[in-house]
């Protein structure tokens, strides 16, 4: 790597893009001709102009007579000059645009406005050159498809009847929210998540900006041991050694209380400095929850929930990217669906903004008769990946040890048709003589209880005739 791209490094870029015009199609997305030095930028804004406009490199001629500069072209240069010159402007265009970006982002702090430097700063430093060219669908369908389970494949959330729904659980990546409203239950959706996930030995984190450090895990507690919350200190001996005998076999959690208003930046530093000083891989990250985060990328009125959500959502949806983690957050729901039974979009508080952004939106619901039963419904109010849209699930809900689990892991997985009516005609015809008609369709056609009743009923009538003779 070049450490001082100096006018001559700056006008040989120039003139090997007049050289080869494919050079400028392979740069075009990253060229900026105010990066180039003051004394060759007309040139530059001469080339990049012409060929955008006529679509086609200008000759040197045309070069001199417009800006005065002679950009010759270079002789016999081969593929291996050509990938000097593209991994050099790449690198050249991106300490360029790093060294704007500082600069500008020093008048900002001055003036107080530290919102827009973390995205200056990102955008420099992401500015690369186009040399992944994607998928080829047909080459290796087996090497994509294991590619995206190892990189990317679902990871189960504890619940195989939401996991059925969703095609094998969630992935890395995406966003997630649990909507509900207020008081009934979107922190201890999130918690049993957590626990489900560290079961599975995943490391994670679980960042509440509501709820204390000590009062979640107390209620993790109960979760983890089967104790009853009222009996966690009167058996502080038994709580010990079911969470320390669980920790052999579990991953890592921890457990974060961060102010309200804190933002996404906020959460990256954190996560970052627990990686480093616990020497700790995140696997997944619960932020409990989403409509107390405050925006990065914009000043917004908290008031404006709209926008406010919509900014935050998209910041969530990027850090879960940027970090590779399994990432859940929970919303409320607003007034207007106290009394719904059925849950969509316009029961968001802030509108549909968030909607739009999330992968997966799950409504939770509560009722006097579920709670009596202990029992939560989950509705699939948005999935990006299946087909669940629309469907509920019930889960069941232990209100001493406030663990949701699956009533029946197979209930939702399993399938019995049923025979049809050509199936049973198909039956019939492969018996081999009259009267050998298996027991499923002699019970079918005939019940054995009916032979029963007839039998009990011949038995009367004769009795009867018998006393009317005498």
């Amino acid at each position: 790597m070049i450490e001082d791209y100096n006018i001559q490094v700056q006008s040989l870029f120039l003139r090997m893009m007049v050289t080869n015009a494919e050079l400028f199609t392979r740069v075009m997305n990253i060229f900026n001709a105010d990066h180039f030095d003051k004394r060759l930028r007309p040139a530059a804004e001469f080339i990049s102009d012409h060929c955008k406009k006529y679509s086609v490199m200008p000759e040197p001629i045309q070069i001199k007579a417009t800006t005065d500069l002679d950009i010759e072209p270079v002789s016999d240069l081969d593929e291996g000059h050509y990938e000097w010159f593209l991994t050099e402007f790449e690198n050249f265009t991106k300490r360029q645009a790093l060294e704007k970006a500082i600069l500008k982002s020093a008048d900002l702090l001055e003036k107080g406005d530290y919102g827009p430097v973390e995205k200056l700063i990102k955008d420099a430093v992401q500015i690369s050159l186009q040399r992944d060219m994607g998928t080829d669908y047909f080459a290796d369908p087996r090497g994509r498809l294991m590619h995206l389970k190892s990189t990317n494949g679902q990871i189960s959330t504890g619940w195989p009847s939401i996991d059925h729904k969703l095609y094998g659980g969630m992935n890395r990546g995406e966003l997630n929210i649990f909507a509900a409203g207020s008081g009934v239950g979107k922190s201890l959706f999130l918690q049993n998540l957590a626990v489900n996930w560290v079961l599975q030995n995943l490391n994670g984190v679980y960042l509440t900006l509501e709820l204390a450090e000590d009062l979640c895990s107390k209620r993790i507690d109960s979760m983890v041991t089967d104790i009853n919350q009222q009996d966690i200190y009167r058996d502080l001996d038994n709580v010990e050694m079911k969470v320390k005998m669980v920790a052999k076999k579990a991953g890592t959690l921890i457990i974060k209380y961060m102010p309200a208003q804190s933002n996404v930046n906020d959460i990256r530093a954190y996560v970052k400095e627990l990686q480093i000083q616990k020497n700790l891989k995140i696997d997944f990250l619960c932020v409990d929850y989403l409509d107390l985060i405050m925006p990065v990328t914009a000043k917004v009125s908290p008031s404006d929930l709209f926008v406010k959500d919509k900014y935050v959502s998209e910041e969530l949806r990027n850090l879960a990217k940027e970090l590779n983690v399994l990432f859940v957050t929970a919303s409320q729901l607003n007034r207007s669906a106290v009394e719904e039974i059925e849950f969509d979009h316009s029961h968001i508080a802030g509108g549909i903004s968030k909607i739009n952004t999330a992968d997966n939106v799950f409504g939770i619901f509560t009722s006097r008769s579920l709670k009596e039963k202990g029992a939560y419904q989950v509705q699939l109010m948005k999935t990006r990946s299946s087909s669940g849209v629309g469907q509920k699930i019930e889960l069941s809900f232990n209100v001493n040890t406030l663990r949701i689990t699956d009533p029946d892991p197979e209930a939702n997985t399993r399938y019995k048709p049923q025979p049809s009516g050509v199936e049973l005609l198909n039956q019939i015809k492969s018996v081999g003589k009259i009267g050998s008609v298996n027991d499923t369709i002699q019970e079918t056609i005939e019940p054995a209880n009916k032979h029963v009743e007839a039998n009990a009923d011949t038995v009367k009538l004769r009795s009867l005739l018998n006393s009317l003779k005498k």
